[in-house]
């Protein structure tokens, strides 16, 4: 991976929100890690090193913003209400296509195994089913946004 490639991926994750992100080829190993302080923690594999140390001022990468933080009333949900969280890490669609409707509006009944979102991982679109009955009461992520694991989807009742 060239210091610009690097870069770039550095880029899109600080425009991605994601907190962590491990990559792993047969040619280098990287760890990107950003800390609610903005702290930004970057491993490479010794291959990757040498690349780096000749592109120094590529490789100096710009510390991330800080990711938006909801507030804590918002995020807290009601000890009656159970949330359903993200299996994996990916980006949220509320629908199979644009032109779809939503799987799962506010006010709907869900029962136990109704597909209620999905998550795109790689290319691979992945039914996020309902863990169990009950009503929607929030649904907590924009359509067509990035996800982390085990980040609150929906309130359900």
């Amino acid at each position: 991976m060239k210091a610009k490639e690097l870069q770039e991926l550095l880029d899109f994750i600080a425009k991605s929100g994601l907190n962590k992100v491990n990559i792993e080829t047969e040619e280098f190993k990287i760890s990107v890690q950003r800390e609610p302080n903005t702290k930004q923690i970057v491993t490479v594999g010794a291959a990757q090193a040498a690349a780096l140390q000749q592109a120094a001022p590529l490789a100096a990468a710009p510390a991330l913003p800080a990711a938006p933080v909801a507030p804590a009333a918002e995020a807290a949900p009601s000890a009656s209400y159970a949330s359903l969280k993200s299996p994996m890490i990916g980006t949220f669609y509320r629908s199979s296509g644009p032109d779809t409707p939503v799987f799962a509006q506010v006010g709907d009944m869900v029962e136990k195994g109704q597909v209620i979102c999905i998550i795109e991982a790689m290319k691979l679109f992945n039914e996020i089913e309902a863990e169990q009955a009950g009503r929607i009461v929030k649904v907590l992520v924009e359509n067509a946004t990035p996800v982390e694991y085990d980040q609150p989807l929906f309130l359900i009742e």
